[in-house]
């Protein structure tokens, strides 16, 4: 950036900053936040966090995708049958790729887990861990959206959907605001496995709304979103040195 770039005041600020590496600054550009738009349906990974043959945090899944799929979406529902434990199998294993192409494919996801002796389950944060932080210097899941959603069999809680938001902040994801806690899960469901109308039906709603209007806001400029200053300082081969630490 050189002194033509910016105002004079920018400029008199910019001086008093001798840290700063100059070249590497940006200012904001209200225009790369509105690029032209995409206009293809926005596309919707969804992963749950139970193998039981009547799963509630998979029903309420399937409940988020049609609800999805009538507002525009294209939808992919991940089955964690078979995904073998984080470092147990080599990442070419069908389900880690099935996994992290499903990831890559995505412009946002849904995360449901029930919440079991007070977190997320163990089968949910295993699709987590093998979604890589890095692939190379590409970070798979950085500037998607996220919306998270629990099950509980009994009283209403937010253990898990608040440990996946810290989750989803790791992963670098635009969570959004919204969520979704269903108490006493066995009761908001029908024998045709289908989500009784209720409040907690009203509040899926409400989140795939809000996933929706932001996955259409912010995924044409995430690349642009998380642009950093830190890394446009790096190059990608430093970059993948310090993301991919293959001996942690």
């Amino acid at each position: 950036m050189t002194r033509a770039n910016v105002s004079d005041s920018v400029s008199d600020v910019l001086s008093t900053l001798p840290q700063l590496e100059v070249a590497h600054f940006r200012l904001a550009d209200a225009a790369a936040l509105r690029p032209t738009p995409s206009t293809h349906a926005p596309r919707i990974a969804l992963l749950y966090g139970s193998l039981r043959p009547r799963s509630f945090s998979r029903l309420l899944t399937e409940e988020a995708a049609r609800l999805l799929q009538a507002m525009g979406a294209e939808t992919r529902i991940f089955n964690p049958s078979g995904l073998p434990l984080p470092d147990d199998a080599p990442d070419t294993h069908p389900k880690v790729q099935e996994l992290r192409a499903l990831t890559q494919w995505s412009e946002g996801m849904v995360w449901t887990s029930p919440e079991r002796h007070g977190a997320m389950t163990g089968i949910m944060k295993a699709q987590i861990d093998w979604i890589p932080l890095n692939s190379g210097a590409v970070r798979p899941t950085q500037g998607k959206t996220l919306a998270v959603m629990q099950v509980s069999g009994g009283s209403q809680s937010f253990n898990a959907v608040n440990q996946m938001r810290v989750l989803g902040r790791w992963m670098r994801m635009v969570t959004i605001p919204n969520q979704s806690s269903v108490a006493k899960a066995f009761m908001e469901f029908g024998d045709d496995d289908r989500m009784k109308p209720s409040s907690y039906f009203d509040r899926v709603v409400d989140v795939m709304e809000e996933l929706m209007k932001f996955t259409l806001l912010t995924r044409d400029a995430s690349d642009y979103l998380v642009d950093r200053y830190s890394e446009r300082k790096e190059s990608a081969e430093q970059l993948m040195k310090r993301v991919n630490q293959r001996s942690l």
